[in-house]
C-alpha cells in the first residue's frame, strides 16, 4: 500500500473565497494529475487566516459555505482524491440579551464532490496575535478518514500542541496524523514547532505531516516549512520557507508501520529567515492592498537604508521612490550616501529642502514663541514637514508610504507623530536597532533576490546614529547605548520582566528607570502607529494591548 499526498503550501487572501476556492482547485486538479490522492490546504484556507471580525458576519460565513461547495462541486471528477479544507462553519444565535457562538474553526474531507467529514478544532489559542475564543467554540472528537488505504487523523494547528487531541485520533484508529495550520512565524519558530511534534508524534507513536501556510497578512507573515515526520520523530521532508509550493511527500506501508518521506529543504539561517518574513510581508501587504509602489524618506541613516533595501528586494526598483529632504542640519555625507545607495538599487530618487518650509513656519510662530528658546518643537517641525511632503507624493502618484522607524524607537517614543510615524506600513517595526545594523551587514554580504550586491554604503553602517535635526545631534545624547536598550525591550516587552526582575539581571537603576517610564510614556504614539510585520514573539501590534492611561509601574 502507497499513498502520495500533496500539501498545497500556498498564498491565501482574507476575504477572497471565491479566488481562494479556486485556488485550491487548480491545487487539487494539479496534484492529482501527478498521482496525489491527498490534498491538505492550510487552516483557515477559504476565508484566509486572520479573518477576524469578518467571522461575526453572518454574509462573511455564507460566502466560506458557498465557497466549500464549490471546491466539492468543481473536484467532482477528480476521483479518489481526498481534499481537506480549512474553513469556519457555523453561526450565532442571537436574542435581545445574549450572542450564543456555534462557529467553529473547522476542516472538511472532500472525496467524489461529497464533503464526508468535517471536524472542528478542539484547541482554541487565546495569545500572542490570537483570539480565536472571541470568535469560535472548541469542537469535540477526533476526525479519522481513509485516504488511499492509509487512516489519516485530521488535528488543526493547536490541537497537536496538545496531547490529547492526537491521542483520539490514534484511538480512532488514525495510521497518520494530518496537521493542517496557520502559525504565524517569529525568529525560531520553525525549530521550535518541529521540536514540539517531534514529541508529538513520539508520544502517539504515529507519523504526521505538518501542512502549512506562506504569505503575509497585515502584520503577521506565514513562513511555509510544512515538513513531514516520522513516528521516531526524526523529520523525514521538508518544504522550503517563505516560497508557495505544491508539496509531495510518499506514504507507504511496511509490514505493520507507515513510512512518510519526501524532499527535505534545509532550514533558512536566522538572518535569512529574517530578511525573508520582511522581504514576504511587505510585498503582501503592497500587493494585497493594491498598491503599485512605495516611496519613503531616505535620510543617508541606518533604517532608511535598510527599508529601502527591502522594499527593492520585495517589489522591484522601478516600484520604489526616494525623497531625500536636508534640513539646515542635514550633513553633506548624508546627502552624498542617499544618492549613492539611490544609484546602487537603481531607484528613482529626488530632493526636496525642507529649509525654505521650515523658516516660513518657524516665522509664523514667532510671535506666539517670542522669548523661547528652541527645542523640541522645532525638531519636530523637521520631521513634520517631511511627512507633509511624503503624503502630498502618496496622494498624488499613489504610493504606499513607508515608514522607517524600528522596534527601538518605537518603543522609548523616540519618533514624532506626524512626521516620521507618517505612513502607511512600516518594514522594520519589530527589528530592534541592533538587529538593523546587523541586518544590513547581512544584507551587504548577500544578494538574495538578485537586486543589488553591497547596497548600503558602509559609511551609513558605520556612523554613529542621529536624526539630525539640531547641530551635532547624535541616538545616545537621550538614550542609553542601543546594546542596553535592545536588551531591556526584549525582556521587558517581549517577556514581561518586571523592574525588580531586570534589576536583578544587572542593568543600572538610571537605565531601567528610563527606558522603562519611556515604553509607558510613549503608548499613545504607538497606537497611532502604521502596522508593520511581526517577526518577534511580541511585537507592538495584536500581541501588544496595553492602556494609554495607566499607572502601575513594576
Amino acid at each position: 500500500m502507497s499513498l502520495s499526498l500533496c500539501v498545497a503550501q500556498l498564498n491565501f487572501v482574507v476575504g477572497d473565497m471565491p479566488g481562494n476556492a479556486r485556488t485550491i482547485i487548480d491545487a487539487a486538479r494539479t496534484a492529482h494529475a501527478q498521482g496525489a490522492r491527498l490534498l491538505l490546504t492550510p487552516e483557515g484556507a477559504i476565508c484566509g487566516y486572520i479573518a477576524e471580525d469578518l467571522l461575526l458576519r453572518p454574509a462573511f460565513m455564507a460566502a466560506c459555505d458557498e465557497a466549500v461547495q464549490t471546491v466539492a462541486r468543481e473536484t467532482a471528477d477528480l476521483q479518489d482524491l481526498v481534499i481537506v479544507v480549512g474553513h469556519p462553519v457555523g453561526h450565532d444565535e442571537r436574542s435581545t440579551s445574549v450572542t450564543i457562538s456555534e462557529r467553529h474553526n473547522a476542516a472538511s474531507v472532500i472525496c467524489n464532490g461529497r464533503i464526508v467529514a468535517t471536524y472542528a478544532k478542539q484547541r482554541l489559542p487565546n495569545y500572542q496575535v490570537f483570539d480565536e475564543r472571541r470568535y469560535f467554540v472548541p469542537g469535540q472528537g477526533a476526525c479519522v478518514f481513509s485516504a488511499g488505504g492509509v487512516r489519516v487523523g485530521l488535528l488543526i494547528c493547536e490541537d497537536a500542541w496538545f496531547d490529547e487531541p492526537a491521542r483520539q485520533a490514534r484511538a480512532a484508529g488514525a495510521q497518520l496524523l494530518a496537521v493542517i495550520n496557520a502559525s504565524p512565524f517569529h525568529g525560531g519558530k520553525g525549530a521550535e514547532r518541529e521540536a514540539v511534534m517531534q514529541a508529538r508524534a513520539r508520544d502517539v507513536g504515529l507519523p504526521l505531516v505538518w501542512a502549512h501556510w506562506v504569505g503575509g497578512q497585515d502584520e503577521v507573515v506565514f513562513d511555509g516549512q510544512s515538513f513531514v515526520m516520522g513516528a521516531d520523530g526524526q523529520v523525514a521532508g521538508r518544504a522550503p520557507a517563505f516560497e508557495q509550493k505544491l508539496w509531495f511527500a510518499q506514504v507507504q506501508q511496511a509490514q505493520a508501520a507507515i513510512k512518510i518521506k519526501a524532499d527535505i529543504a534545509p532550514p533558512p539561517t536566522p538572518e535569512r529567515a529574517l530578511w525573508d518574513a520582511l522581504v514576504l510581508g511587505l510585498r503582501d501587504y503592497v500587493g494585497k492592498n493594491g498598491f503599485k509602489s512605495v516611496a519613503l524618506g531616505l535620510s543617508g541613516g541606518i533604517d532608511s537604508a535598510l527599508v529601502l533595501a527591502l522594499a527593492v528586494d520585495a517589489l522591484g526598483a522601478d516600484r520604489v521612490h526616494t525623497l531625500m529632504m536636508p534640513s539646515p542640519y542635514t550633513a553633506g555625507i548624508s546627502v552624498q550616501d542617499a544618492h549613492e545607495m539611490a544609484r546602487r538599487l537603481g531607484v528613482r530618487h529626488d530632493d526636496l529642502s525642507i529649509v525654505p518650509a521650515f523658516e516660513a513656519i518657524k516665522a509664523t510662530l514667532a510671535p506666539l514663541f517670542a522669548g523661547r528658546a528652541e527645542d523640541t518643537t522645532e525638531e519636530n517641525i523637521q520631521a513634520r514637514i517631511r511627512g507633509v511632503l511624503l503624503m502630498a507624493l502618496s496622494n498624488k502618484l499613489g504610493h504606499l508610504i513607508l515608514t522607517t522607524g524600528n522596534k527601538s524607537e518605537y518603543a522609548v517614543g523616540y519618533c514624532t507623530l506626524y512626521g516620521d510615524m507618517c505612513g502607511g506600513f512600516a518594514p522594520i517595526k519589530d527589528v530592534v536597532k541592533t538587529r538593523v545594523f546587523a541586518l544590513a551587514r547581512w544584507r551587504n554580504a548577500h544578494d538574495p533576490y538578485g537586486t543589488g550586491v553591497s547596497p548600503i554604503p558602509e559609511r551609513i553602517i558605520t556612523r554613529p546614529p542621529s536624526a539630525e535635526l539640531r547641530a551635532d545631534q547624535t541616538d545616545q545624547d537621550s538614550l542609553p547605548p542601543y546594546e542596553i536598550l535592545d536588551a531591556i525591550i526584549a525582556r521587558y516587552v517581549e517577556n514581561d520582566a518586571s523592574v525588580a526582575d531586570l534589576l536583578a539581571e544587572g542593568f543600572a537603576l538610571a537605565d531601567v528607570d528610563q527606558v522603562t517610564r519611556l515604553i509607558r510614556q510613549s503608548e499613545y504614539k504607538r497606537q497611532q502607529a502604521p502596522v508593520g510585520t511581526r517577526v518577534t514573539p511580541r511585537g507592538f501590534g495584536k500581541d501588544w494591548r496595553y492602556p494609554m492611561t495607566n499607572k502601575f509601574r513594576a
